[in-house]
C-alpha cells in the first residue's frame, strides 16, 4: 500500500467521517439558528431590538454547536477557522478541505429548510438572511472587506487563545467563542451583516440568489483567518520553529 493510499484511507477513517458529519450538522444548526432569527426579526425592520436578537442568536448558536462538536471535530463550524487551522498545520489540507465542503453544505441545507418552513414573503423580506453591505456606513467594498478581515482575525485569535493553546480554557472555551461572535455581531451587523463565516453567508446567498459583493464574504474572512492564525501561531502561541500539533 502506498503512502497516498494510506492517506486516503486515514482521511476516510471512522474518526474523520464522524468529524465531517459533526461539522456538517454543527454548521447546519448554527446557520439555522442565526439565519432563522435574522429572518424573523428583520420582518419588522432593523432596529436596536433586532440587533440584540441577531447578535444573541449567533453568539449562543455558535457556543452551543462548538460545545456539541468540539470533542468530535474540534468544533470549527466555520470555513475561515478551518483555513486558519490548515495554514498553521493543525489539520491536514485534505480533511480540512472536506471540513469546508461539509460546512458550506450545512449552510445551504439550513437555509433550504428555512425556505421550506417559512412563508416566502417573510423570507424574501430579508433575502433569507443574506448578508449585504450598508453603503451608508461602510465606505464601499474596500471598507467592507477590511471590516470582515479584521473581525475574522479577532475571532481566530480568540479561538487559538481559548481552544488551541496548551493552556486553553477547556470547557469554558465555547462560551468565550460565543461571546466573541456575539460582540462581533453587535459591532458589524449594521455594516456588513457580520459574516466572518463564509458558510453563514453562502447558504442564504445561494437560496435567495443574493451574490452582490459576495466575494467580500469569502476573501475577507480568508485573509482575516490567515492573518489571525499566523499572528497567533508565531507571535503569541509558541516560538517560531516549534512543530504545531494536529487538532
Amino acid at each position: 500500500m502506498t503512502a497516498d493510499q494510506m492517506g486516503v484511507e486515514e482521511m476516510m477513517s471512522p474518526a474523520y467521517m464522524r468529524a465531517y458529519v459533526a461539522e456538517f450538522l454543527g454548521t447546519m444548526l448554527f446557520v439555522l439558528i442565526g439565519t432563522g432569527a435574522a429572518i424573523i426579526v428583520l420582518t419588522g425592520g432593523f432596529d436596536a431590538a433586532a440587533l440584540i436578537a441577531i447578535a444573541i442568536a449567533h453568539g449562543l448558536g455558535i457556543a452551543i454547536m462548538v460545545y456539541m462538536t468540539a470533542k468530535i471535530s474540534g468544533g470549527h463550524i466555520n470555513p475561515a477557522v478551518t483555513f486558519a487551522m490548515i495554514v498553521t498545520q493543525r489539520i491536514k489540507p485534505a480533511p480540512g478541505f472536506i471540513y469546508i465542503v461539509a460546512q458550506l453544505l450545512g449552510g445551504v441545507v439550513a437555509t433550504s429548510l428555512l425556505y421550506l418552513a417559512l412563508n416566502n414573503d417573510i423570507g424574501n423580506l430579508s433575502n433569507f438572511g443574506a448578508h449585504g453591505i450598508n453603503g451608508d456606513i461602510v465606505d464601499g467594498d474596500g471598507g467592507a472587506l477590511l471590516i470582515e478581515m479584521i473581525l475574522t482575525a479577532v475571532l481566530v485569535m480568540v479561538i487559538f487563545s481559548v481552544a488551541v493553546a496548551k493552556d486553553n480554557w477547556g470547557n469554558v472555551a465555547p462560551l468565550i467563542i460565543g461571546l466573541t461572535v456575539m460582540a462581533i455581531h453587535f459591532v458589524a451587523v449594521g455594516m456588513t451583516g457580520a459574516s466572518v463565516n463564509p458558510a453563514r453567508t453562502f447558504g442564504p446567498a445561494l437560496i435567495s440568489n443574493s451574490f452582490d459583493s459576495f466575494w467580500i464574504y469569502i476573501i475577507g474572512p480568508a485573509l482575516g483567518a490567515l492573518v489571525g492564525g499566523l499572528l497567533y501561531q508565531f507571535v503569541f502561541l509558541q516560538p517560531i520553529g516549534d512543530k504545531a500539533e494536529d487538532s
